[in-house]
């Protein structure tokens, strides 16, 4: 099996976002799991996709979907 990898610019195209802001959220901890060797930054598809899995909300709401659909309780 083999692990497909997207460079910041290939991820940013995907997201349709700049790539400085993908700086930015590794730089504060945000965003999906990545990989650095030496200068290079890498994201793994596998990590890209359950990022992506994450954000999936039921409203504008700040609960996520999955809690929503377990019938889970808010304050």
């Amino acid at each position: 099996m083999s692990v497909r990898h997207l460079n910041q610019i290939e991820l940013a195209a995907r997201w349709n976002i700049s790539h400085r802001t993908l700086e930015r959220w590794r730089w504060s901890g945000e965003g999906p799991r990545y990989i650095k060797i030496g200068g290079r930054v890498v994201y793994r598809l596998e990590d890209v996709e359950e990022y992506e899995k994450e954000q999936i909300r039921a409203s504008t709401a700040n609960k996520p979907a999955a809690k929503m659909a377990a019938g889970a309780r808010w304050p």
